[in-house]
């Protein structure tokens, strides 16, 4: 089993990169699990429902957080 961990995904700017590198990088090396921090994913503090729909649309299975995910009230997490 081959697992990938994306350290801090930051703003607009880390999820277009991982959106835009991640599909290459699993093909080409037979990944089977991908973990990412998101905490950060909002503006660069705290996370939002629509934009982590996004980070598993390109590719991410789970997500980590850290402190920064109380910046944002209102997540609700599934």
């Amino acid at each position: 089993m081959k697992v990938v961990f994306i350290g801090d995904v930051v703003g607009e700017s880390g999820r277009k990169t991982v959106a835009a590198l991640l599909p290459a990088i699993k093909k080409e090396n037979d990944v089977s699990l991908v973990i990412a921090n998101a905490e950060n994913i909002a503006g660069g503090s705290g996370m939002t429902a629509p934009l982590l729909d996004k980070l598993f649309e390109s590719g991410v299975d789970a997500i980590t957080s850290g402190d920064h995910v109380w910046k944002r009230k209102n997540i609700d997490f599934y």
